[in-house]
């Protein structure tokens, strides 16, 4: 078996970065716990090493500017 194409590896990359991205503007304007919980789940499938802290780090952030 060959190794993968680094062309594909990018984009994948950058894909799940930009999804990442996506999700937590979701988060940061969820309302109730609930619709945070259903954005969490959806984290966990697209990356499944990040954890909530890591998620929620660039989002305080932001709010603290």
């Amino acid at each position: 078996m060959s190794t993968p194409s680094r062309r594909s590896e990018i984009r994948r990359r950058r894909t799940r970065t930009e999804k990442i991205d996506k999700l937590r503007k979701r988060y940061a304007a969820a309302k109730n716990d609930g619709e945070r919980s259903k954005v969490t789940d959806k984290l966990k499938k697209v990356s499944i090493g990040i954890s909530l802290d890591q998620f929620v780090k660039p989002i305080e952030a932001r709010k603290a500017r």
